[in-house]
């Protein structure tokens, strides 16, 4: 990003973590097995019941899906069931939403450094984007959008402001969209509860903090009515039956969820521990991932990446880099290679 604020054009699909391809093309050499650390998704995935056969061969049956729903609600603190619309993945939600708002003069800002989906989304539907540092600017549009904590800084914006900026959005007939992606790893303070005042989307990703980003399942919360308009454009069987099945038990599984909380927490804490051993200071992140903003970013991306580890950076801002968690078989290879940078 040149400044505090840009602009860019709509293009092709942006480069993400989880790309061991590229990474084998830039690193022809490296030894194998890849040890992916380029994404903010748990290591220890949920450890569900077997799936039943008939989840596989029949669609997936409405009940559960709205049973699913209510499990949802009462995990993630959104008032009702009718709050809340599941989907295939928040990536997914993330045009629908946008497209909410329609087209023309209409125009959305992105709280940035941030997710680049967001900005993707609301240009594909033909809204105008600023991308900005500045929180008060956001709300000079239609859409604005708050990914909170934020991927990949861990920023948190106080739950105090983000009401305050959904009162401005309501007012005028607009819409805030706060991506709580990675609220399952922190301590700030989630918005899902104030939905039905209207004028605000909270979104919900399963995959990161259970460890099943490949499930695709994501969710989103809004006033019943933006529900339902959601919906509508998601259609029916929008989440799959094996998805129901393992969602289900983990989202309504308490205790491994403040046990897991411990775990990445600890994890996170001896990453860091490893991190400023190379001398390389850690500037934020969250339980998930931590983020590195240094001049020798790039020559570290390079060092792990030759050693077969592949980290986060970011075309853009050259300075910035972030690291996933390993997991328990992959502590001693990251131990090594960040000893010898």
């Amino acid at each position: 990003m040149a400044g505090p604020e840009s602009r860019h054009e709509v293009g092709g699909p942006i480069a993400h973590g989880g790309n061991l391809s590229r990474a084998r093309a830039l690193f022809p050499h490296a030894p194998e097995p890849w040890i992916d650390l380029s994404t903010g998704i748990s290591p220890y995935s949920y450890p569900h019941s077997p799936i039943p056969g008939n989840a596989f061969a029949r669609l997936p049956e409405p009940a559960l899906a709205q049973e699913l729903k209510s499990i949802a609600a009462n995990a993630y603190g959104a008032p009702s069931a009718t709050h809340i619309a599941a989907g295939p993945g928040t990536q997914i939600l993330l045009p629908i939403v946008a497209g909410l708002m329609g087209s023309g003069v209409n125009r959305a800002g992105v709280l940035s450094p941030t997710y680049a989906e967001h900005a993707r989304a609301a240009r594909l539907s033909g809204l105008d984007v600023t991308e900005t540092e500045d929180l008060e600017r956001l709300a000079a549009g239609r859409l604005a959008v708050i990914v909170n904590p934020n991927n990949p800084t861990g920023r948190v914006i106080s739950k105090s402001d983000l009401l305050a900026l959904a009162a401005l959005m309501r007012a005028k007939g607009g819409l805030l969209v706060v991506d709580e992606a990675f609220m399952d790893v922190s301590d700030a303070e989630s918005v899902a509860d104030a939905v039905e005042e209207g004028g605000l989307v909270v979104l919900r990703s399963f995959g990161k903090f259970y460890g099943m980003a490949g499930l695709r399942l994501g969710f989103a919360m809004a006033h019943p009515d933006i529900v339902g308009k959601i919906e509508d454009r998601l259609g029916p069987w929008a989440v799959s039956g094996p998805a129901l099945h393992i969602a289900g038990e983990a989202l309504a599984d308490d205790g491994w969820q403040r046990a897991m909380r411990t775990t990445l927490k600890a994890d996170a804490a001896r990453l860091d521990g490893l991190l400023a051993a190379a001398g390389v200071p850690v500037a934020g992140g969250t339980s998930l991932f931590r983020f590195i903003r240094d001049a020798r970013v790039q020559t570290l991306f390079r060092h792990l990446g030759e050693g077969g580890i592949l980290a986060r950076r970011f075309e853009e801002r050259p300075d910035d880099l972030r690291i996933g968690l390993p997991g328990r078989d992959d502590w001693a290879r990251v131990e090594e290679a960040l000893k010898t940078f």
